[in-house]
């Protein structure tokens, strides 16, 4: 479910709740090389939120899909077939146990065991896939850390019969956390770092420690939440919400203020979220977690970076997967925003 493999060109596809982003990387030294990208946002679903690309309560359609994938192809003139896609994290099952340290075929026959007790639906209808994250001493001896991840077989079908009918060669699946992680937590970042994956539908909140992902969970208050929220509050329509959002964000003049008004009970539930999944993480790991980082559509709010330092209390910044890449000087203006918004994309891409 999650094969590497050789390929020279890799097409990075995040279909996420209300778009589509691709990332075509080249690989290479000392660096990969971003060759082009690509977006499509569907706009019905801010009106009609059925009619969004995939959410938690909302099964993704296979030919739509499909249908919307080749014609951003079309448009970004992309030709690399080979793709590596992610899957979202309410669209997959990821624990964390503690098992004692043994060898790799002996933890693969203790993980399918153990694992039985650990995941909602039987072994036959999912594929369970694990890593090991790491170790630590116990008073009943050393233990590795497991991380499971396990996902619907019918899930990965739909996935296999998105890219067949959009003529592209699907090579490996990945949960969002372990690309997002990728690309935006740097080999020297030791310390365990929360990320905040600010999406349109959901909000995916991951802990990442010496580069190995630790922590897994995910909340429906998101971007789309805001939106709702100004056009309720203001009795506008969803799509100039949307714009008030977009060009407004929490830096609104003071005859505006009643945007941030607005804005700021919804945004408090996402950091609460953050809140909650720093303490637990530091409970059960004993160590402090002291930066924030954001990333997705919803991190390019206006004012959003210093609400969070606020509330939180620690260093936040805004993610930048381009670090990781080679990239043409011309985006050098755009570099915060698509290195931010194409994150996951280019995390599978530089896989």
């Amino acid at each position: 479910m999650f094969n590497v493999f050789g390929s020279k060109n890799v097409l990075g596809v995040d279909i996420g709740t209300a778009s589509i982003k691709i990332a075509e990387i080249k690989k290479g030294s000392p660096k990969p090389k971003l060759l082009n990208y690509g977006m499509l946002e569907a706009s019905a679903h801010l009106e009609r939120p059925n009619e969004a690309i995939q959410a938690s309560s909302l099964k993704l359609s296979e030919r739509q899909t499909a249908e919307a994938l080749k014609e951003l192809l079309n448009q970004t003139k992309i030709t690399t077939k080979d793709v590596i896609a992610s899957i979202p994290s309410f669209s997959s099952f990821v624990t964390f146990f503690d098992i004692p340290v043994m060898s790799a075929p002996d933890t693969q026959k203790v993980v399918s065991f153990q694992a039985k007790q650990y995941l909602p639906l039987p072994l036959s209808e999912i594929e369970i896939e694990w890593i090991k994250v790491g170790e630590k001493d116990t008073e009943e001896g050393k233990k590795q850390q497991v991380l499971l991840i396990s996902v619907p077989k019918e899930q990965i079908i739909k996935y296999q019969n998105i890219f067949k009918i959009a003529g592209l060669n699907l090579k490996a699946l990945e949960i969002e956390g372990l690309a997002l992680a990728r690309a935006l937590i740097g080999s020297n970042d030791t310390e365990p770092i929360l990320l905040a994956d600010i999406g349109c539908y959901n909000t995916n909140i991951i802990v990442v420690e010496n580069s190995f992902l630790r922590y897994n969970n995910f909340t429906d208050y998101a971007g789309a939440s805001l939106t709702r929220a100004i056009a309720n509050g203001l009795g506008i329509d969803a799509r100039r919400a949307e714009e008030l959002k977009k060009n407004r964000g929490l830096l609104a003049a003071a005859a505006e203020a009643e945007l941030s008004t607005l804005l700021l009970p919804f945004l408090d539930v996402i950091i609460r979220e953050a809140k909650r999944a720093i303490n637990s993480y530091q409970n059960s790991s004993g160590t402090s977690i002291k930066k924030v980082i954001l990333a997705g559509g919803g991190a390019n709010l206006l004012g959003i970076e210093k609400y969070f330092e606020r509330e939180t209390g620690l260093e936040v910044e805004i993610g930048n997967a381009l670090t990781k890449v080679d990239y043409p000087l011309e985006l050098e203006p755009m570099a915060r925003e698509v290195g931010n918004t194409f994150a996951v994309a280019i995390g599978l891409g530089i896989k």
